[in-house]
This record gives structure tokens, C-alpha cells and sequence, in this order.
């Protein structure tokens, strides 16, 4: 693999500017008074929480396919002089559910950095833990993963709802269990809220709520279901439509380009932060679709 010494420098610096500001909101005003008092400390560890997130994003542009094996081969050899207090990996795994958190949040300013051109796409992709026969063996994620369906038949997992500019920016992200449906209006609530413009989608998306998100400025345009009367729209919608599979474009690349989807997780906490850093380190990909 090329190591790219200006990735990594990017994605620590502005890790660790969210990571200040978080610690001064947090422990410098809000829970003063509680840390003075009870004589609060904060967890030690010898990597930063910045250095553990930059690690965790950073290994997607490694080329591994296996955390264990870029952590130990590649970092402990070829990064030691930029990470000098480096953990074990049995140590750095114990850790690495601590930054689930900032990681989010990073993730979420990074989304809000994306440019709003009133054009967006919205889809869900699948993200499998295990095997369908496996479902009744399965513990990692148990009462946190659920039974789901796509368009490719029955799955067990999680699901991760992304809304897309046609630059193929993320403006928002979504975790929920596989049992969610795409056209659930909560959840179109939360990643739709700050969305204006036209929003593309699949005959998933239908929803008898959209007047709500009409009146907040969010045209909702999908594809009509089998056996019910065709829309009218402009030309133009008609036109965008059609490009809704540049979001599929993207799916593909949290697949092939990074490690979103395996069955390798041990720890469902550590699987949370993995899923996060995964949608990080496509902010910072170069050659969006």
C-alpha cells in the first residue's frame, strides 16, 4: 500500500480540533460544579482521543482487510514515530468503544461541512452480520440487530440510511436495527429535518406523511409502486430521477473501497465505532462519484 502522510495529518487535525472542543464544552462548564465535587478524573490512556480515531478512519485507506493485521503489521512498523505512546492491540481494543462518541459527532460535522445545492438522494443499504441459518446462533448483536428485508430477499443486521447531494457528499447518516423500514417517519424526521429542495428516492420511500415535509420546504419525488396511478411531474424531476442510482454508487463504495460489511465483529460496541469510521473515511475520500 502507499502510505499517504497527508490523509493522515488531515484527518488528525481536524479529530483533534472536534476533540478540544468537545472537552471544553463538556468538562469546562457543563459538569464543572459535579467534577469539582465529586472529584471527577478523566479516564487515563496514553493515546489521545484523537490519535484513536485518526487510526480507525485511517485504516480504510489502508488496503487491509483485517483490523488486527493493520494494527500490528503496518501501525506498530510504520507509524510508531506518529503515534509514539501506541498501544497494544488487545489494550487499544479495549479502548476503542471510548471514542464512539466524538467519532459520531465528527462524523456529523463532517456531514454538515457538505455543500446544500437543493438537490438530494436518499436510500438505506443493508449491513449483514451474519448468515440467515446462523440467526438463532448468533450473540454478538443480539437484541441490538434485527430481521429486515431489502430488494435482494431477507436479512440480519443493521441498516445505515444516507441522504446524498448529486456531488455524492453525505449531508446525513442514520444506524437503526434491519427492521426499520425506509419510509419510517421518525427516522425521515431526523435525517431529512434540515434538508431543502428535492429529495429522490425509491418506491421505498413513499410515505402518506409528505405534506409535513412540503410545508418545511422538502419535495419528496419517488417512483410509483406497482399497481397504483402513475404522478405527474415536471420534466426536470422527471430528469433527476433517473440519476437516483448515483446513490447506489456510493453504497458500492462503502463495499468495495472500504470495510463496512463482515462478519468478524466480537464486540458490538467496537462494531458501532467501526461503522461510524467507515462513513469518516468517506468524507474524506477524494473520488466521490
Amino acid at each position: 500500500m502507499l502510505f499517504d502522510e497527508n490523509l493522515l495529518i488531515e484527518i488528525f487535525v481536524k479529530s483533534d480540533d472536534l476533540c478540544k472542543d468537545i472537552e471544553n464544552e463538556l468538562f469546562s462548564k457543563l459538569l464543572e460544579n459535579k467534577m469539582v465535587h465529586e472529584g471527577y478524573q478523566k479516564p487515563s490512556c496514553k493515546m489521545s482521543e484523537s490519535e484513536i480515531m485518526t487510526l480507525l478512519i485511517y485504516y480504510h485507506y489502508s488496503g487491509y482487510k483485517c483490523f488486527e493485521y493493520f494494527y500490528c503489521q503496518f501501525v506498530a512498523n510504520e507509524l510508531h514515530s506518529y503515534f509514539p505512546e501506541l498501544l497494544s492491540y488487545n489494550r487499544f481494543t479495549e479502548v476503542l468503544s471510548s471514542v464512539s462518541l466524538p467519532l459520531f459527532l465528527f462524523a456529523k460535522v463532517l456531514c454538515s461541512q457538505s455543500l446544500h445545492t437543493g438537490i438530494s438522494f436518499i436510500d438505506s443499504k443493508k449491513i449483514v452480520v451474519c448468515h440467515n441459518r446462523r440467526i438463532h446462533q448468533h450473540k454478538v448483536f443480539k437484541g441490538r440487530a434485527a430481521r429486515g428485508k431489502s430488494s435482494t430477499g431477507w436479512f440480519y443486521g443493521f441498516k445505515v440510511h444516507l441522504v446524498i447531494n448529486e456531488k455524492g457528499e453525505i449531508l446525513d447518516f442514520d444506524l437503526t436495527p434491519g427492521n426499520v423500514a425506509d419510509n419510517n417517519h421518525s427516522l425521515l424526521k431526523r435525517i431529512l429535518g434540515k434538508i431543502k429542495g428535492l429529495c429522490f428516492g425509491d418506491k421505498g420511500y413513499n410515505t402518506t406523511l409528505w405534506k409535513d415535509f412540503f410545508e418545511s420546504g422538502l419535495k419528496i419525488i419517488t417512483k410509483s409502486k406497482n399497481k397504483t396511478k402513475a404522478k405527474l411531474m415536471l420534466l426536470n424531476e422527471r430528469y433527476m430521477l433517473l440519476k437516483r442510482p448515483l446513490i447506489e454508487s456510493v453504497n458500492d463504495i462503502f463495499t468495495s473501497v472500504f470495510d463496512l460489511e463482515h462478519s468478524r465483529h466480537r464486540n458490538p460496541d467496537n462494531a458501532l465505532t467501526h461503522m461510524i469510521s467507515t462513513i469518516c473515511a468517506y468524507c474524506f475520500y477524494p473520488e466521490k462519484p
